[in-house]
Formats: C-alpha cells, structure tokens, sequence
C-alpha cells in the first residue's frame, strides 16, 4: 500500500503540465479551459491527499523515475514536509483559480480571464510541486526555472507599462538568483561528482571547511533571493503588488515558501549542524524588523501586506537557524499557516480595490457598512496573522518562541524578544487598515471616493459586472472603471479563510504531522537511506506512474 502511495507522487508534476497543454489546445474556448484548469487541480489535490496520508507517520520514501537508480536517475522524495507542502499548496492554487474565473466573469468576459492565463497557472503550480518533490539539485533548479518562466508571463499580464517595467525587474533578480544556484550547482558537482541530495549529504563532509563553507553560503543566498529575506528582499514589495490579485495572491502564497522549503533542505540535509546558525539568526531578526518597519509605512494594502509577507519569512528562517525537533515541527506549521493566510489576506485586498475603487487607505473608509462579509473577510485572517490566541499564527509563534527559549544562549533570547514585538507591529499594521478602511466613515477619508458616499442597494454588492450604483456611473475621479464582487471571487475567499481557521481547529493532528516531518529532518539518514538504499526499512519505490 505504502509503495503504491508513493509512485502516485509524480502526477502531482504530470497533471498540471497535461492541463496546461489541453489548456493551450483549447486557447480560443476559455470555458473549455476553465474546465480544464479548476478539474486538473481538483485532480492533484485527491492524489496528493492520498499521498499525505499515506506518509502521515513514515519516513521518506523515493521514485526512480525510469528505473533508473540513484544517484544516476532523476528521483523525487516523498516524505511530510513535501506531501503537506503539495496539499497546501495545491488547496490556494485552487482557490486562486477560482477568484481568478469570477473575477474575469466579472470583468465582462463570460467565460473568464484571458487565455494563456489557464496555461501559464497550471505551469507555474507544476513548477512549485516538482521544486517540493526535487531529489537532486538540478531538478530544483529546473523546478525554479519553470516557475520563473510561468510567473513572468502571469505577472506582466495586461501589457502595462507598470506590469512590464516591475515584471523585468522581477525576471532580472530572478535570473541572478537562479545564475547563481547553477554555477553552485556546479561546482559541487566538480568537487563531489554527484548532484543527488541524498548522495550528497555525506560527500559533502569530506570536503574541506573553507570549501563547505563557500558552497553552503552560496545556495544560501541563492535561495535566500528566492525566498525574499533581508538585504535580499529589495525586489519584492515593488513587484508583487503590480499584479492582478489573484496573481498577486499565489505569488505571496507560495513562491517565497519554495525558497523556503530549499532552505530547510540545505539546513537539514545537506549542511546539518550549526556552523551558520548565527548567521541565519541575524538575518531572521533582521528580516522580521526591516520588513515589519516597512509595513508601518505604507498607506496601499498590497504594499503593506508585501512588507509584512517579508517579515514573516523571517520567523520561518528562525525556526531553522534554532533547528532542534521542536523549532522544526513550528517552523513546518508556520510556513503551511503562512501560506493560507497570506494568500487570503491579498485576496481580500483585491476584493477591497474592486468594491471600493483603490487599495490606498486614504482614498478608503466605511468598507464595513456597506459589505460587511468583506470585513469579516479581512478581520478573521489579520487577526490570525498578528497571532492572536487561538489562531494558528499564536499556535505556530509559540511554538517558535518554546525553541528559541529552550535553546538558551543570549541571541535566542534576543530572537525571541525580538519576534514578539514584530508579532505585535503585525497587528498593529493590520488594525490600523482594519480602522480606517472598514469602521471610519467615508466621509472621513482623506480622499473620500464617491462610490463610497453613494448608498448602496442591497443586492449591489453581489452585482457581477460594472454596472452601476444607485443610477450612477462607476467612473470616479479618473480611476477607472470600479467593478463589484462576484459570487465566485467571495466564496473562493471565504473558503481560503474558512481553511485558515481550519488549520487553529485542527492544529492536534497538524501538529503530529510536523512532529513526524521534524523527526525526519533532524534523521537525515532516513531521506538517505529510502533514496540510496533500496534494502531498507523505508524502501525506495521503483519506477513511476
């Protein structure tokens, strides 16, 4: 049964790639590609469920793709972290999805978003999962570069001179970043003769320090530009923000989380020990405060919520740097508690900028009374991400925190004082669009925009089209057409956030599973042994589906 599970693990790369060509058959029948799209995840989800529970309480487990053994062949690992990062990510894919149909229908296309839009989403999901499930290195190189590939065409979608200009700037940061993850790549291949991360962690002891260390720093800030931690976050909070906001929403949701995810691998697997803790310690804190401060000086949500996206990536890199079972169980809750609620959080934002006409929080007021789910929709997951008890982001935090304690020299302690007042910062920011956007009256806007002043009839808020507002045309002020919710787009966001709470309700069994996930990363012998060692007790899995 466990070694039919794990064969299932390459559909979650094959499925998406096959949609997206059926997508591109079907280029000029968008509803057909609608279809498609919405059913190839929905696909994915089921297998990679069947996976998760499948490893629920094993070690990993490898498929030789080709049956080919390793370290010759391409192989992908199977184990907690992987299938609950293919879950998670898969469940905001789908729901981006979702947004992303109804806010085409709304836009006045029946049928959806533009058509290459289908094909590049499910590429760029196809990348992210084949990054999760990547056994050697070039594999997750290769991972990046299709998500680099699918992302540039999703971000600059619409051809505006913004989208273009910040679209180039993302590719070029991107390019560096993957540059230089492949001349590392490279190297370490010159000096161990193998790119098998399996094979590699114990070739890599015997090589010189001086030469361990220069290759560990270099995959470091290789996917710590990828990953967006300070000083290598420049690049964001002027990039994400220009997209539309279900591209925006994915974007913050999961392709950080992959440069994440390589760090943990780098961390536990390939360089395990303490030799740079410091180093990352620094750089958490540095990242948590630099980006929190940021947050407070923005007046345009997605901005805000691009600040604080870069924050927390700094509590993921201090779970990783304090690296004991229990700092790693946290750190794995946290990242699948980030991406649900950050990605909903931008949703929401683009929620707010259709119904309210701009996402600059002086322009704004009043949100409250006049849709009153939106605020719901807004409150629910800020409170959760300022980590009010008895959210998962207060579960997640605490944990972190229990480790930094427990752990017990004088920058842990620093670490930990540190994460509290960021965690404090983060709500502050957050209520502070909480109270200006939804409960001030619009009157009392700096800029107070007409379609706020207007009252709304009761089902307007539900109207699917531009239309109008109380016999008012929805162009004000310059800024375009101001569109309404759809059905879709709210229900796709009140499902996000619903999964959210989830994560607090459910928080026992999560817990277990990141428990088990930690065990293995702190066992790096177990990956070692399913991936180069077929006799074992956690065999690997020959061929592929």
């Amino acid at each position: 049964m466990t070694v039919h599970v794990a064969q299932l693990a390459p559909l979650a790369v094959i499925i998406p790639f096959l949609g997206a060509a059926l997508s591109l058959v079907l280029l000029r029948r968008t509803n057909l590609q609608r279809i498609v799209a919405i059913g190839s995840l929905v696909l994915s989800l089921v297998v990679e469920s069947a996976v998760l529970a499948g490893t629920w309480e094993l070690g990993p487990q490898a498929v030789h793709l080709g049956g080919w053994a390793a370290p010759w062949g391409i192989v992908m690992v199977v184990d907690q972290l992987s299938s609950l990062m293919l879950v998670v990510s898969t469940v905001v894919s789908l729901a981006v999805l979702v947004y992303a149909t109804g806010q085409g229908v709304a836009d006045g296309d029946a049928e959806g978003p533009i058509s290459i839009f289908h094909p590049s989403f499910l590429i760029l999901v196809a990348g992210v999962s084949n990054a999760f499930l990547a056994g050697d290195l070039f594999n997750l190189y290769v991972g990046f570069e299709i998500l680099l590939t699918a992302s540039y065409v999703l971000m600059t979608m619409g051809g505006t001179a913004q989208r273009i200009r910040t679209g180039v700037t993302y590719v070029v940061v991107s390019v560096i970043s993957s540059v230089l993850f492949l001349i590392t790549i490279a190297m370490i291949y010159a000096a161990t003769g193998t790119i098998n991360m399996a094979d590699l962690a114990g070739k890599l002891e015997a090589l010189p320090v001086g030469t361990q260390l220069q290759l560990h720093l270099m995959l470091l800030i290789a996917f710590g530009i990828k990953a967006a931690v300070f000083p290598l976050s420049f690049w964001l909070p002027d990039s994400y923000p220009t997209a539309s906001a279900p591209v925006t929403a994915v974007f913050a949701g999961l392709l950080t989380k992959v440069g994440v995810y390589s760090v943990i691998r780098t961390e536990t697997l390939l360089f395990p020990g303490e030799r740079l803790d410091g180093l990352l310690m620094w750089v958490a804190l540095l990242t948590m405060v630099v980006g929190i401060l940021g947050a407070l000086a923005q007046i345009d949500i997605k901005r805000m919520l691009s600040f604080v996206l870069i924050s927390h990536i700094g509590y993921m890199v201090f779970g990783v740097a304090v690296g004991s079972q229990q700092a790693l169980s946290a750190t794995v809750y946290y990242v699948a508690h980030h991406i649900v609620i950050q990605t909903s959080l931008f949703l929401v934002a683009g929620l707010v900028e259709r119904r309210g006409g701009s996402t600059n929080v002086d322009r704004l007021a009043g949100l409250a009374r006049i849709a009153p789910v939106l605020a719901l929709l807004y409150f629910v997951p800020a409170l959760n991400l300022g980590g009010i008890p008895p959210f998962s982001g207060f579960l997640g935090k605490t944990g972190l925190l229990q480790a930094g304690v427990d752990r017990g020299d004088w920058l842990s302690y620093v670490l930990v004082a540190g994460s509290v007042l960021v965690s404090l910062l983060t709500l502050m920011a957050l209520i502070r669009v909480w109270n200006r956007v939804f409960l001030r009256a619009p009157e009392d806007a700096e800029y107070p925009d007409p379609i706020l002043l207007a009252p709304v009839p009761a089902g307007a808020r539900f109207l699917r089209s531009s239309g109008s507002v109380d016999g008012q045309d929805g162009r004000f002020a310059g800024k375009g057409d101001v569109r309404l919710m759809s059905p879709s787009m709210l229900g796709a966001t009140s499902a996000l956030v619903a999964v959210g709470v989830a994560l607090t309700v459910f928080a026992e069994p999560l817990f277990q599973l990141a428990d088990n996930a930690a065990e293995n990363l702190v066992r790096p012998d177990r990956y070692v042994g399913a991936v180069l060692d077929p006799g074992s007790s956690r065999p690997a899995v020959e061929g592929a589906p």
